[in-house]
């Protein structure tokens, strides 16, 4: 039997398209899935979610990308003070104390960037289950537990 090459093209653009049409209906669901799964977080209602003291053991700059061990401990207070105290490890300054305003808004944790300033910064709770919490801020992703 002879196929003329018209024939053959129209049969085998006619089968892309139905492979196509397929695609075009699933891609709106992969996408979503995708879209959901990479950026879930935790919204928190109020303070009560954080009080306590907490040990930020690591920071790195993607949430699965290499840490950086630190040894920082978070204390969140109910008057919406959070008193940061960093060790230093190799033993300088031993240890540096420092408090900042914090307040939960729209479900995120906004934290002052330095103390005396109020310039503020959104981190939003990545992952929080039971004593395990991971913030991820403008520049930093921070892993925390529950001391």
């Amino acid at each position: 039997m002879w196929y003329s090459f018209n024939s053959v093209f129209e049969v085998d653009r006619l089968g892309a398209i139905k492979i196509m049409k397929k695609y075009v209906k699933i891609l709106p669901l992969a996408v979503l899935f995708f879209a959901f799964s990479a950026n879930a977080q935790v919204e928190l209602k109020d303070s009560s979610e954080i009080l306590g003291k907490w040990k930020l053991y690591a920071e790195a700059t993607k949430i699965d990308g290499e840490q950086k061990a630190v040894t920082i401990e978070w204390d969140f207070k109910d008057n919406g003070i959070l008193k940061q105290t960093a060790t230093d490890s190799v033993g300088r300054t031993k240890e540096m104390k420092i408090d900042i305003k914090y307040a939960i808004e729209n479900g995120d944790i906004k934290k002052q960037t330095k103390p005396g300033q109020e310039k503020y910064e959104s981190c939003s709770v990545v992952e929080k289950e039971g004593s395990k919490m991971i913030l991820k801020c403008p520049f930093l992703y921070y892993f925390l537990t529950k001391i």
